[in-house]
């Protein structure tokens, strides 16, 4: 059974009727194209086709009832107090579009809703980036208003930084948003263009999420930005996407060897990111190899330079690039813990699975989970 079907059977089981609306917004994965994001720089996520799916009928009054699938929970509360701190944790996500959409001059009925997904929770591939986005898909359905899929995606955003307090980039939002059936974004994500590249035939997206959920995140997160913006200020740039090789080279004596290696990271992923855009759209042979080297490169920047992977993700990285039909591999998200990404032949995908999760459950004593996924398209609401 599909989440979608979940969905659906637990609101018809909740409510005794059928929603009216189910909306649906995708996690993605970053293929390439690590931190860069707060430096204005340029990443290469794609849409997954997990999802985060909710269905919902509009209520004649201001009451809103909140059914999770996940969570074995259910809250209800006014769609006129939706800051109420004393409401289940899980609940603050949703309640952030909703603000949001109060805040723009929205309307809202209340309304019955039951929302699941299948993104795994804290494996670094967006789930809450999803969560906001279908609430913020089903609330302009509820009200008849519309927004393009870049405004959305920016909507959640701001549900991010005004509700939530977390200073997120654009890029797990816009994914989820504006993503693309069989295309990765190429987000610049300074200027907020996108553009669509088309991935190529006959390989496939593998997820191996580590089960080493992630530690540290937060602080070491803010510490990285704090690291950069010190960096980008010694090299007289306005961020490190503006920052060059040479320019780097040049003022090393300037900078500690801690500052030298995040700014080098950051300079080298953007370059990389832009190499494995132009290879995975080209019409010629080898962008695959070309791409996954890439990948690989990444992953030891990030291993080394910017000091933000960890055993388990080394192991299962490892362990991917050396299968037979792994173009690379590399660690994806924010770090230590979390997901990893490869790029696999389709003809190798079955071997490849079968061999990577017991190799990695026998050197870390983790049971990993392996997601094999194309690139899949943007969020969206139906009508049942």
């Amino acid at each position: 059974m599909t989440v979608r079907d979940t969905v659906l059977d637990r609101f018809r089981e909740q409510f005794d009727e059928a929603p009216a609306l189910v909306a649906r917004a995708p996690g993605r994965v970053n293929l390439i194209g690590e931190h860069t994001d707060y430096n204005d720089g340029f990443v290469l996520p794609a849409a997954i086709e997990r999802a985060v799916h909710v269905a919902a009928r509009p209520r004649a009054d201001s009451t809103v009832t909140l059914v999770s699938v996940d969570f074995h929970s259910d809250t209800q509360f006014s769609i006129d107090d939706l800051d109420d701190p004393d409401l289940p944790a899980w609940s603050k996500y949703p309640r952030g579009a909703l603000w949001w959409l109060q805040n723009r001059g929205h309307s809202l009925p209340g309304f019955d809703a039951v929302i699941g997904g299948d993104i795994p929770i804290g494996a670094g591939l967006s789930s809450s980036a999803a969560v906001e986005v279908v609430m913020i898909e089903l609330g302009l359905a509820l009200t008849g208003a519309e927004m393009s899929q870049q405004d959305k995606a920016l909507a959640g955003v701001e549900v991010e930084h005004q509700f939530i307090g977390m200073p997120c980039g654009v890029m797990d939002q816009m994914a989820s948003a504006m993503g693309v059936a069989q295309h990765a974004l190429l987000i610049d994500c300074r200027s907020l263009d996108v553009r669509q590249v088309k991935m190529p035939a006959g390989a496939s997206i593998v997820i191996m999420d580590t089960a080493k959920r992630r530690g540290l995140v937060d602080s070491a997160y803010a510490r990285r930005r704090e690291e950069c913006e010190a960096a980008a200020e010694i090299l007289g740039v306005e961020a490190l996407r503006d920052a060059t090789r040479d320019g780097l080279e040049a003022a090393r004596d300037r900078l500690s060897s801690v500052l030298y290696r995040r700014a080098r990271h950051i300079i080298t992923e953007n370059l990389r990111v832009q190499a494995a855009a132009l290879a995975l759209g080209s019409t010629h042979g080898g962008g695959l190899k070309t791409a996954g080297q890439a990948l690989r490169d990444s992953h030891a920047s990030l291993r080394d330079d910017y000091e933000v992977s960890c055993y388990e993700l080394d192991v299962m990285v490892d362990i991917a690039n050396a299968q037979a039909g792994c173009y690379g591999a590399r660690m994806t998200g924010a770090g230590f813990g979390g997901c990893a990404v490869a790029l696999v032949d389709e003809g190798a995908v079955e071997a490849f699975v079968a061999a990577v999760g017991p190799v990695y459950a026998e050197k870390t004593g983790l049971e990993p989970h392996l997601y094999v996924t194309q690139a899949a398209a943007g969020s969206g609401v139906e009508r049942v």
